[in-house]
């Protein structure tokens, strides 16, 4: 049996969400895709808010992921507590609110997810994400496990995904929010990409207006980041799973935008 899940950018600011709103349950729909996470974590250009994270599972999808952003919304700390569908990075310190990993029922079993974050380069550095989830592994008994490193260094996410080949069923990097052409089975069979890329403003840097963050680099004095408008886009990936097996068959780079739809 065949299982598919999509896994879709970081959702950035207010038209990340009117994207997420407008074209997540089509694209879901558009690949059969069984499963659907969304990474989450700058939704408000900054953390997550609550109202966001219901908006985003009315738009279709299953899990919401974070990063180091987590808990950049005070308001979002209680919510984390009540819900196992937003995770924050499992290597955060015990005592943060929330969870870093949950298993879930799905029409093929139990399904595992895992979200970690880098340390390299990282404004916040956890504890190590690649002891992290071998102790989580320990603790699993499904074949089918998704993992996610919310990281700066595309050596770091490309590390992650090698130590995890054959061992897990898809390994996918997230928080650089550029789209990367690597999407494939690795040699023992896990599904990987360095980086699903992002949902928000098309013509933006990160999802930022261009200008803003070119005062930035120029060393002028800079005002708060604001989202740029104009077209938006969604970048994802499905990754087909092999139910009996656990392991990945097919990688597919799904990303839509204003003006044209791409199904690759």
């Amino acid at each position: 049996m065949e299982f598919k899940v999509l896994a879709v950018g970081d959702v950035v600011g207010g038209p990340g969400m009117d994207r997420i709103q407008r074209s997540l349950r089509y694209l879901k729909r558009k690949t059969q895709a069984d499963f659907v996470i969304v990474n989450g974590e700058n939704a408000a250009v900054v953390g997550l808010t609550p109202q966001q994270a219901e908006d985003i599972f009315d738009a279709g999808a299953d899990v919401i992921t974070l990063g180091n952003h987590s808990f950049s919304k005070r308001e979002i700390v209680n919510y984390l507590e009540d819900t196992d569908r937003v995770l924050r990075p499992a290597n955060y310190a015990p005592q943060a609110p929330g969870k870093g990993w949950a298993v879930y029922d799905t029409k093929a079993g139990p399904l595992a997810v895992i979200d970690l974050q880098g340390r390299v380069s990282m404004d916040y550095t956890p504890d190590n994400p690649f002891l992290e989830v071998e102790r989580i592994l320990k603790k699993l008994d499904t074949k089918l496990i998704l993992v996610e490193i919310h990281a700066e260094a595309t050596s770091e996410k490309l590390a992650m995904g090698y130590m995890l080949d054959g061992r897990v069923s898809a390994v996918w990097g997230t928080h650089t929010h550029v789209p990367t052409a690597d999407n494939r089975i690795l040699p023992k069979g896990t599904g990987y990409v360095t980086d699903l890329g992002m949902t928000g403003p098309r013509d933006s840097v990160l999802g930022i207006r261009p200008d803003l963050s070119i005062a930035k680099f120029r060393g002028d004095l800079t005002e708060r980041y604001r989202w740029a408008d104009g077209p938006t886009k969604m970048e994802a990936v499905v990754f087909t799973i092999d139910t009996a097996t656990g392991l990945c068959i097919n990688t597919e780079r799904v990303d839509i935008a204003d003006e044209n739809s791409t199904h690759r």
